[in-house]
């Protein structure tokens, strides 16, 4: 089985901090999930930047339709799922 990394887009940084929190409560996730801040192509304004919250998989055990779920509660949503396979 190949790894899987989860990428939720979240809205800010607080609602990303949130989510990351959240994972770990319900799904029980090992790894501290990683956060990344996302500028919008063109946009020089700090306020116009997404949070990224990247969750590796590496069991693929993970729901998607869970994960989707959770970003939408903080207004975000899950990208789809992103694989090391060869």
């Amino acid at each position: 089985m190949s790894d899987v990394r989860h990428v939720l887009v979240l809205p800010d940084r607080d609602a990303a901090e949130e989510v990351a929190q959240e994972l770990s409560d319900r799904f029980g996730t090992a790894e501290e999930p990683q956060l990344v801040r996302d500028a919008l192509a063109g946009e020089d304004d700090a306020e116009d930047a997404q949070w990224l919250v990247v969750v590796e998989d590496p069991e693929g055990r993970l729901d998607a339709t869970a994960l989707d779920a959770l970003a939408a509660e903080y207004e975000g949503w899950l990208e789809a799922p992103l694989t090391d396979a060869p």
